[in-house]
């Protein structure tokens, strides 16, 4: 692992970090139902968060499974997915404070982004 990658991994976390405590912030002083704009703050924190959380972790996998190589383009695979499950998470979470979220809806979300994620990722 490189210094840079070492560095980018650390900025995520750092960034992450401050994002749940945004999160932490959000939820402990404001209601949902008597704010109706803090539910929709606090699902985009919520997803911003879980995003950041999950892009190192996405590139670190790949890392380890290469035995320790980085290829050219895992950084940008990383943050995509980590994107896909930043805006999966804020999507539910927006849903369940509006009321409409449900099992059908849920699932058709998740095979939706999973196969944009295999077009995406299918190497040639």
């Amino acid at each position: 692992m490189e210094g840079r990658d070492r560095l980018i991994n650390y900025a995520f976390i750092a960034a992450a970090v401050a994002a749940w405590a945004v999160v932490f912030q959000i939820v402990t002083t404001t209601y949902p139902r008597d704010n109706p704009s803090a539910g929709l703050a606090g699902a985009g924190a919520i997803g911003l968060a879980c995003a950041l959380m999950t892009t190192p972790l996405f590139w670190l996998a790949p890392f380890a499974r290469h035995r320790r190589i980085a290829f050219r383009g895992d950084w940008s695979r990383a943050i995509r997915r980590g994107s896909w499950i930043g805006i999966v998470t804020a999507l539910f979470v927006a849903l369940r404070v509006q009321g409409v979220l449900n099992l059908p809806i849920a699932v058709f979300v998740v095979v939706l982004v999973v196969m944009a994620e295999v077009t995406l990722s299918f190497e040639r």
